[in-house]
């Protein structure tokens, strides 16, 4: 069978991977409520629960490369997929915090590993239609998820069966991972025929360890505190400072999740035909229109138009940056960059949306210009890292 046929029967089973990766996320916050109660904790102790998880993903994924290198994508993915659902069964037979904490390690370590391994196998080896599509994946996921939750607290099965559920789910990718680990080692011993010569004869040989290698993990970090902030805080700007209704507030934040979401799967369609790169820079300045829109906008229609615009802008950025790697830097640096990348978000996504918290009573109005403020510095940092990896330079 050759590289090619493999690639393609192995795609169904990474964009599996991806939903699954985004089944957890979101659901710890529709069964908090009901988890906290039950086993006597304190309703703040989520926020340390969910900083734990993420720090714990973000050191994954920054030592991704060196674990991918020695023992290859495959048996990688299905051992972290049976981390990630061991850890969510310990979640559903929780008795006490001990329980809880003892399934964020497996739970951190697992979802970071999948997160930074099947980001780096796909750059390497399918095009940038795909990498979008992948993330769009996500968003599948991340909204499945709270919606198999809610289902298990509206039937009464309770926060326990919601958990065991999704552990199932990851468990049975596991197994399915297991099953195709010989097209997994195909995938890391080719490179698609249309990838080879982007990856290695035009870009040049920049390192992981290069000022683009750490620039290109700032990027990600500052990339994830603008979108997680806004979606974390849009909801309580609209209602508490523009007094917004909060059930069209909330549809607002959902048109704004499900704009990058519907986006990636668009811009999935033009990817290769108009290239990553290009698809980024436009899609910062349509992100910044949004951003300067949702700054003034004093109505419910203007912000949801505002945060649809916002999402679509954001929509190509992350799966973008991603699949340029392979075009940026030298085949052994890939991984190790790619990790970099998706830690950095995993720092981003969890430090910048808890230090707008502690901003938040002070000013929410001041929220909406420091995310405008860091969407004009990544249009910069973007534009002066496609300058030093231009091809050919």
């Amino acid at each position: 069978m050759g590289p090619s046929r493999r690639s393609l029967l192995l795609l169904p089973v990474i964009y599996l991977g991806f939903i699954s990766l985004g089944l957890p996320d979101g659901t710890l916050g529709v069964a908090w409520p009901a988890m906290h109660v039950g086993l006597d904790l304190p309703l703040g102790l989520a926020g340390t629960l969910l900083l734990v998880v993420t720090l714990l993903s973000a050191f994954a994924s920054f030592t991704s490369g060196r674990v991918i290198a020695r023992f290859r994508t495959g048996p990688v993915m299905t051992t972290s997929c049976v981390l990630t659902g061991t850890a969510l069964l310990l979640v559903s037979r929780a008795e006490n915090l001990g329980w809880l904490i003892a399934a964020a390690i497996p739970l951190g370590f697992g979802a970071g590993t999948v997160d930074a391994g099947l980001n780096g196998y796909v750059a390497r080896n399918y095009s940038g239609r795909h990498m979008n599509w992948l993330h769009a994946c996500w968003g599948i996921g991340a909204t499945c998820g709270p919606l198999i939750m809610a289902r298990a607290l509206g039937t009464g099965a309770g926060w326990r069966a919601g958990y065991s559920t999704i552990a199932l789910v990851q468990l049975s990718l596991a197994a399915v991972f297991l099953c195709t680990l010989p097209l997994w080692s195909a995938g890391d011993a080719h490179r698609d025929p249309g990838h080879a010569g982007h990856a290695s004869g035009s870009a040049p040989k920049l390192q992981a360890d290069s000022a683009a290698g750490w620039l290109s993990a700032g990027i990600f970090a500052l990339y994830a505190a603008v979108e997680i902030t806004t979606g974390l805080w849009a909801g309580s700007i609209l209602v508490e400072s523009r007094g917004i209704e909060p059930a069209r507030a909330g549809l607002s934040v959902s048109a704004y999740y499900a704009a990058i979401t519907i986006g990636r799967l668009l811009v999935g369609f033009a990817a290769d035909r108009v290239g990553s790169r290009r698809l980024v820079g436009n899609g910062l300045l349509v992100a910044l229109a949004g951003a300067g829109l949702f700054v003034t906008a004093n109505t419910a229609g203007t912000a949801a138009v505002a945060l649809v615009l916002f999402g679509l802008g954001l929509a190509p950025v992350y799966p973008g940056l991603m699949h340029e790697v392979p075009r940026r830097f030298a085949p052994a640096a890939v991984q190790a960059v790619i990790g970099r990348q998706t830690g950095g978000a995993y720092i981003g996504g969890a430090a910048f949306p808890a230090l707008a918290g502690w901003l938040a009573p002070v000013s929410l109005e001041a929220l909406t210009w420091i995310v405008t403020a860091g969407v004009v510095v990544l249009v910069f940092c973007v534009r002066r890292l496609d300058r030093i990896t231009r091809p050919g330079g």
